[in-house]
């Protein structure tokens, strides 16, 4: 494994010992595959990171713990490895430990082995259970400031939470739906990746709430478990529409857009308006084509800079600021893409 970093920032990114990178690198056994694989990803890391391993000066080791889609979890690598060298004069390198679904012990000993191998902040995208509760507040405990990103844990010790306001994005999607429905007659799909994650569940109170008090005519029909993920969300999309042929809406509050198209279209069926959140790969792919009406969307890269910033001022790196406001909703239909997003 050819590489230019020294055997402990290897070690360092990958929260491994010398020796176990060692035996990696030089192929003597005696290492489960799963550990190489850390150790191939830690390589891999630095070499996107290499400006940062460079630099001289203070530097944070934080991890990023994310339950979520690739397409989001790539986004979101995408974002803060663009950041990393906007943060001088302090240096910030990441460790990431994604996964798109499981069972929440998994999670919660990722968690874990972070407290105990130590770390200078997290920054967690987690369903809101208690047992992952329970973990960050051990994180806490082990002087870890933890910062959730996008979705919020709001019984925990975490730091702060950087993101949208979810519910007046909820409310600002039931807007633009009765909008442009307008009179036609038809039911409205809303569809959640899961029924433990914070965000998705405030978005759906705020639009339940204005499409109830505004359009109290339409039917909302509800799905949930597609976990964000094509192979899932087909299914339950379909079911959803063989079950009643008067849905001709979509609020996607979890993903998996690509799919639930797909079944409208395998039943020779019509997507009048369709409103979903984030400008990752497949929402700015099916904007430009509009297949989508609109996406609300906000700055990730702005979110981790933010949550970066908060875990650096637990550390005396920055001056005290005050509670950070929610990241400002963009509504971004076909005609107003990012020119980033749009060359895409």
């Amino acid at each position: 494994m050819g590489h230019p970093f020294p055997l402990r920032e290897i070690a360092r990114q990958a929260g491994l010992s010398e020796a176990t990178v060692d035996r990696v690198l030089n192929g003597r056994g005696g290492v489960r595959e799963s550990t190489a694989q850390e150790v191939r990803r830690a390589v891999a890391d630095l070499d996107r990171q290499r400006t940062q391993v460079r630099l001289v000066g203070r530097t944070f080791m934080i991890d990023i713990v994310m339950q979520a889609p690739e397409r989001f979890t790539t986004a979101v690598r995408s974002a803060l490895e663009a950041e990393l060298p906007s943060l001088h004069p302090a240096v910030l390198r990441s460790r990431f430990h994604f996964r798109e679904t499981g069972p929440a012990g998994e999670l919660v000993a990722t968690l874990d082995r972070i407290a105990r191998r130590g770390s200078q902040g997290v920054i967690l995208k987690a369903p809101d259970v208690p047992e992952v509760t329970a973990a960050v507040g051990r994180l806490v405990a082990a002087g870890i400031p933890v910062v959730t990103l996008v979705t919020d844990l709001p019984a925990s010790a975490r730091l702060a939470y950087v993101g949208i306001d979810d519910r007046a994005a909820g409310a600002t999607a039931a807007y633009l739906m009765g909008q442009w429905l307008g009179d036609r007659p038809g039911n409205v799909l809303t569809s959640l990746s899961s029924g433990f994650f914070r965000n998705e569940e405030e978005r759906e109170m705020g639009f339940r709430g204005v499409m109830r008090a505004r359009h109290p005519e339409r039917a909302l029909v509800e799905i949930v478990g597609g976990q964000g993920l094509d192979a899932t969300q087909y299914d339950l999309v379909r079911g959803a529409l063989e079950r009643d042929p008067q849905i001709r809406a979509v609020y996607s509050i979890g993903g998996g857009n690509i799919a639930a198209l797909r079944a409208f279209a395998d039943l020779g069926r019509t997507c009048a308006v369709f409103v979903a959140h984030d400008l990752d790969q497949d929402n700015t792919l099916l904007l430009s084509e509009h297949r989508l009406s609109a996406v609300l969307h906000h700055d990730l890269r702005h979110d981790v800079r933010e949550a970066c910033h908060t875990v650096m001022r637990a550390h005396g790196a920055l001056p005290p600021a005050g509670p950070s406001l929610p990241s400002a909703i963009q509504v971004v239909t076909p005609y107003n893409m990012p020119p980033r997003a749009a060359a895409g």
